[in-house]
């Protein structure tokens, strides 16, 4: 096997390879290099969910998500009616799989994520309207037709994103998708990736996962202690929260880290949205990747509030209007999102909790910024 550099990946100082097990055994002995990942696989993970968390209360408020643009690291999206009529809200789009320039998603799992956060409700008279139905998307797509990828791959997309973000106006990154969490967040490629766009400026929403009901699932980059991570629950095809539960698929926390997430859950069992097949068509799907798009929409109709908001303010906002269904912390987090609660009240900013805070300290002190030097690797026969 020859050896090659795949990846360049400044933003987590390091570089992906394809190497031998040879080389890679010789490099493990140098001292100048501090870590060693495996390039890791990563997997993609309305109108009654949208009833159940109130968003038609910041509509009629006057915020719709015009003007914030959201990021969407997926498998593409598909120029669909919803997102393009009346006016085209796909801001751009980016290719990093077939290196295509023009908007197509040929899995699906994009495009109805996409919809989620932004559909118009052309298509449907206004049945399945996004969360943000006049907010831009930009499309990056990083996952394959069979809805996977390499951490390489998506940390090079969230690099981009952080790059052009004056130039689309990205407020939000959404990432509905993961990989098993094998190493602590601070050392995850994909966690500092995400700490990294967070960072930035740009508040980034997670999906925590479908490995339910098992605690300690969460997927990275949800473990992640800055990211918005988003569990599932099962709405039971009813607007009121009071038949509501955990879906059995949801990942649940601690982290391996003992970080307490998830940090809030949304409605992900049947969520109806846009399909990539057909201009007008929609199609119903499952998983915590259809609950964080709804946290993502919001995101942006609290930009549109005030732009000045960071990340973190965004974050504890969040978290502090959900409404409890009484599960543990474990399953619901802080809570099933709630826009009307979230909008009813001034937005600020508030401490981390101390269990972030306390893990936090532990591992870096105060002020202190660790670097990490990653070397990715790439080694195809293992997948």
């Amino acid at each position: 096997m020859s050896n090659k550099v795949k990846h360049q990946l400044p933003l987590v100082d390091g570089v992906a390879c394809e190497m031998s097990l040879e080389a890679i055994n010789k490099l493990s002995e140098d001292p100048d290099i501090e870590y060693i990942s495996f390039d890791s696989k990563v997997f993609a993970l309305l109108d009654i969910a949208n009833e159940s968390i109130s968003s038609s209360f910041p509509h009629q408020e006057g915020y719709t998500g015009e003007g914030i643009t959201v990021a969407v690291i997926d498998t593409g999206v598909a120029p669909h009616n919803d997102l393009t009529r009346p006016t085209n809200r796909i801001v751009g789009f980016k290719d990093f799989v077939n290196d295509r320039s023009k908007p197509y998603d040929d899995n699906g799992h994009g495009t109805h994520v996409a919809g989620i956060i932004a559909s118009s409700g052309y298509s449907s008279n206004g049945k399945y309207t996004g969360v943000a139905p006049k907010a831009n998307i930009l499309g990056i797509k990083a996952l394959d037709e069979s809805g996977s990828g390499s951490t390489s791959d998506i940390i090079s997309a969230i690099q981009w994103v952080i790059d052009t973000k004056d130039v689309y106006n990205t407020k939000v990154l959404n990432l509905s998708l993961g990989s098993p969490a094998n190493e602590p967040y601070y050392s995850d490629p994909l966690a500092k990736a995400a700490e990294a766009a967070n960072d930035a400026g740009i508040t980034v929403v997670v999906a925590a996962g479908n490995s339910g009901p098992s605690k300690n699932t969460i997927l990275s980059p949800g473990i992640s202690p800055s990211v918005i991570t988003v569990g599932a629950i099962d709405d039971n095809k009813t607007p009121e929260i009071s038949d509501d539960t955990i879906a059995d698929f949801s990942s649940r926390g601690p982290t391996n880290d003992g970080l307490k997430k998830p940090d809030l859950v949304a409605p992900g069992v049947d969520i109806m949205s846009l399909s990539n097949n057909k201009l007008d068509g929609y199609t119903s799907l499952s998983g915590t990747s259809m609950a964080t798009p709804l946290v993502a929409g919001t995101a942006a109709l609290m930009y549109q509030k005030n732009s000045n908001l960071t990340p973190k303010a965004i974050k504890s906002s969040l978290k502090n209007s959900c409404t409890s269904i009484e599960e543990n912390y474990d399953e619901q987090g802080s809570g099933v999102l709630n826009l009307k609660k979230l909008f009813e009240s001034p937005i600020k900013e508030t401490p981390i909790n101390e269990e972030e805070k306390t893990v936090s300290k532990g591992l870096f002190g105060d002020g202190f910024i660790v670097v990490v030097l990653i070397v990715i690797l790439l080694l195809s026969r293992y997948f």
